[in-house]
């Protein structure tokens, strides 16, 4: 694969590879298939590859391996890596209940945007959206872009509980709480699907790379998917 990444040491174990500063899928994409050949290379430098929006830090075995000698064999591993194709990765449907009941921010952002609480949802559910990053907590996909007429800034003062399954936005971003947690984004609804789970491949319900959309469904169909009210 094409290789145009700036390297720069992150700890003396661990180095962070940059493709870009921006947020955008185009570089998405590069993050992901250097993600996508180092895992397959399952070479014994590499302690620990986690992937974000513009950037892959690696962790390396510093007792045999240093910075330089690190950097070289990455860079070497993605020189010889065949293109993947970052578009073939899945496609991930999560049912969201969009109510007041469990959107507790609809009202208020229907407000500030001056829509309907219909058109909030409308756009918020016709978009899909990219796993850019996996983090804050387990399970916590930070999702990308959200429809700009959705922009908003978080919350002044971040409530100290947001229950589990709880659909967000904040910026340009949107997110499920994996778990009850303190939290300052905006909640639109609920989904009933468990964003975190031992039973999971990598443990979480998304991945860096998947495509995600919103499905609206009924408060019936909600709690018949074992949603929690």
């Amino acid at each position: 694969m094409h290789v145009n990444v700036e390297y720069r040491i992150a700890s003396e174990s661990s180095v962070i590879l940059y493709f870009g500063h921006t947020i955008d899928a185009a570089v998405s994409d590069k993050v992901y298939q250097a993600y996508a050949a180092l895992k397959r290379s399952a070479h014994p430098a590499f302690v620990e590859i986690v992937p974000s929006y513009a950037s892959l830090m690696v962790g390396f075995n510093s007792v045999r391996y240093d910075f330089q000698t690190t950097c070289r064999l990455i860079q070497s591993l993605l020189e010889d890596a065949p293109h993947i194709d970052a578009r073939e990765q899945k496609v991930v449907t999560i049912p969201v209940y969009y109510a007041q009941e469990v959107g507790w921010d609809l009202e208020a952002l229907a407000l500030e945007k001056r829509m309907s609480i219909e058109a909030i949802v409308a756009l918020h559910t016709q978009t899909t959206y990219r796993v850019y990053a996996i983090g804050f907590a387990p399970g916590f996909a930070y999702l990308g872009q959200t429809d700009e007429r959705l922009e908003t800034a978080r919350l002044a003062n971040p409530r100290k509980a947001v229950p589990k399954g709880s659909v967000a936005i904040a910026d340009r971003q949107s997110a499920v709480y994996p778990a009850k947690s303190p939290g300052g984004w905006k909640i639109l609804g609920r989904t009933p699907i468990a964003m975190f789970d031992a039973s999971y491949p990598g443990l979480s319900f998304v991945h860096v790379g998947d495509s995600v959309r919103f499905d609206a469904i009924s408060q019936e169909r909600f709690l018949a998917l074992g949603g929690e009210l």
